[in-house]
């Protein structure tokens, strides 16, 4: 599977993946907001080799795509959506990327792109995500998206020597802002 947007392709992991993964992800500023102070070969290789696993459950209820850009193919993060309940059609997102493509557009493209796909591939009835709330540039991507934030989860997550506050944000499909004839993506 991969989605193809105006900057972006959204492609499946492959193995060889792993090392531009450790290179961003060992990047202090990616850090910042996850409760490691380091990411080792090993932890990135277990990483990648966790979305290779998702790729073959069947059901499928995990998409982790790597994040390339269209020009070049580097790869640059990740973004994925998981369904948490079949029954229930909900579902959650999230993204990474690496600390120099910040800013760009990249993350609410790939996110798009992604949300999407959960409302019209995987027929999705709401899709949800969360950040801590000091990663005021992630909060900031999803409210962008047209995701409201749905509450505040005080004291949440211990990061860095100290509790944080947590996020969560939200959007219905019959609220999704960007309909399929609005993104512009192609899936395959």
């Amino acid at each position: 599977m991969h989605l193809t947007i105006a900057r972006l392709r959204l492609r499946e992991f492959v193995w060889d993946d792993w090392t531009a993964v450790h290179a961003y992800q060992s990047d202090p500023l990616y850090l910042r907001y996850y409760p490691w102070t380091e990411r080792t070969e090993t932890d990135v290789q277990n990483f990648v080799q966790m979305f290779l696993d998702d790729q073959q459950a069947r059901p499928r209820t995990k998409f982790q795509l790597a994040v390339t850009l269209k020009l070049d193919g580097k790869l640059i993060g990740n973004c994925g959506i998981r369904i948490n309940d079949p029954a229930q059609r909900e579902a959650n997102i999230g993204y990474e990327l690496d600390s120099r493509h910040w800013g760009q557009g990249y993350a609410i493209e790939a996110a798009c792109a992604i949300l999407e796909f959960g409302f019209a591939g995987l027929a999705m009835r709401r899709i949800w995500a969360e950040c801590i709330a000091d990663n005021v540039g992630s909060a900031r991507v999803l409210e962008k998206l047209g995701m409201r934030l749905e509450k505040r989860e005080a004291a949440k997550a211990f990061i860095k020597g100290a509790w944080r506050d947590n996020l969560i944000y939200a959007v219905a499909a019959h609220d999704w802002p960007h309909r399929s004839e609005k993104s512009g993506h192609e899936q395959q």
